[in-house]
């Protein structure tokens, strides 16, 4: 009967081994405690060992002391070694941590030069509650980072982190929702009288009734200001939407209450998150040139090539007509782009020519690209998700590891023109943009130029 205690009593153990910088805990299974630690940030199940090893920074340890409260025996300082569990901190150990968020956490001990090099990165900003820094994701960053580390013999360790969706609500299907509510007429004719584009009713279409079926048994005015917080927390906390998804349904159901019903502009109670600014993924004009090389099919190449050699957005592209290609001005004319503005971009020499042998094939009746269905009386353009698959398939042809799309193509034309000394006044006049600061970003993309620039201490007299 002893025996049986003690034996009831170890299986039942909860321990948690403090190491320099990592944490491993070793419990019963409980699917409430497995929850709680996957919500802890850098945490992994170590099979193996059949313990949890988890990050040792910011508040974890605290956190893991206060949930398991008297059920922990607590380990600090160890004498004895798990294998591969172990993790020395350094203060020559750098370590970067690659998020879904495109931007990456920068993780070191104190160095006055490594701080001075990550305050001089675009758009780089300290989290004083995890102790870390966060800069946007690129490969020059990325290298500075590691000449510098490299400088002072520092080691850096890059870490993958992905985003855990094991908890992540799903969207509710209109099929698991009794008496499943449609968006109303008068939401969907106000965003037309508007003029709002295809794309924006869409979206906004489809987040309002996400909204309004919260709530299948009330009617849509009848929505209290209260109720509206609850469901934007219930997208934060529940469903883990992105800042941008976030944003989008705010505006979304303020359209309704503002636009359609006339009511006063409100500000809903609930933290409205900045976007996080992340630094485009640009391609190198070598790797631009290795995706059209290894695209056979002569529709496919012409699209890429036109969305590459004119900057254009997707939906810029597929709206195209046969009547936007201006060969005599070697000119695109974009219609009703964001904005709803018209603007000329460049046409290639290099593109017309391969526009000019895709025509005499394909024949199209009235858009340049269209789709398979399309007919002279319905013509219909080329679709977006199959530009993005013919990228897709291609950038894996060419063996290019980055996440490219067809806006990386875009940032790329803008890039690449900055970069052969075109000013940032006709770039953002190509592109569309309507403030110069939007345009501003790829100055902190390009690293051409850098080598030129003279500090202007060298001119003193000293």
């Amino acid at each position: 009967m002893r025996n049986d205690f003690f034996i009831m009593k170890t299986k039942n153990r909860i321990t948690l081994t403090v190491f320099n910088q990592k944490l491993v805990l070793r419990m019963p299974e409980n699917q409430k405690d497995i929850q709680f630690v996957k919500g802890l940030k850098f945490n992994r199940w170590n099979t193996r060992e059949r313990v949890w090893e988890i990050t040792h920074y910011s508040d974890n340890l605290d956190k893991l002391k206060a949930y398991f409260g008297d059920r922990l025996e607590l380990i600090e300082n160890p004498s004895h070694k798990i294998s591969d569990v172990t993790l020395v901190r350094h203060k020559k150990i750098i370590q970067l941590v690659k998020g879904p968020s495109n931007r990456i956490k920068v993780i070191f001990a104190y160095n006055q030069e490594l701080i001075e090099l990550m305050r001089a990165i675009p758009y780089s900003r300290w989290d004083g509650r995890n102790k870390w820094w966060t800069a946007p994701y690129s490969e020059s960053i990325m290298s500075k980072i590691k000449e510098s580390a490299f400088c002072m013999g520092a080691e850096v360790k890059e870490i993958e982190e992905r985003e855990d969706k094991s908890h992540k609500r799903k969207k509710t299907a209109p099929k698991d929702v009794i008496n499943y509510k449609s968006v109303p007429d008068e939401y969907r004719n106000k965003l037309i009288e508007l003029r709002y584009s295809e794309n924006t009713l869409k979206v906004y279409c489809s987040l309002f009734e996400e909204f309004i079926n919260f709530y299948p048994h009330k009617e849509y005015k009848d929505i209290s200001e209260k109720e509206i917080i609850v469901f934007l927390r219930y997208l934060v906390t529940d469903r883990l939407v992105s800042i941008s998804y976030q944003n989008q349904s705010i505006n979304a159901i303020k359209f309704y209450y503002e636009k359609v019903l006339g009511g006063q502009r409100k500000f809903y109670f609930i933290d409205r998150p900045i976007k996080e600014k992340t630094l485009p993924v640009v391609c190198s004009e070598e790797e631009i040139a290795s995706i059209i090389k290894s695209i056979n099919n002569i529709k496919h190449k012409a699209i890429v090539m036109t969305i590459y050699s004119a900057g254009l957005r997707i939906s810029e592209l597929i709206n195209l007509k046969i009547t936007d290609i201006d060969s005599s001005r070697m000119q695109v004319r974009i219609r009703q782009s964001k904005g709803k503005k018209d603007r000329y971009t460049l046409l290639s020499s290099k593109t017309l020519e391969v526009l000019r042998e895709y025509f005499k094939k394909e024949k199209p009746y009235h858009y340049l690209f269209e789709g398979q269905r399309s007919t002279v009386d319905k013509p219909k353009p080329y679709s977006s998700r199959s530009i993005q698959s013919i990228l897709k398939a291609a950038v894996k042809r060419a063996g290019i590891k980055k996440q490219v799309t067809a806006h990386t193509l875009r940032h790329s034309f803008a890039t690449h023109l900055l970069e052969n000394g075109t000013d940032i006044r006709y770039i953002q006049s190509l592109l569309g943009h309507e403030s110069p600061k939007t345009t501003q970003i790829y100055t902190h993309v390009t690293t051409k130029g850098f080598s030129s620039i003279k500090s202007p201490l060298e001119g003193l007299d000293i």
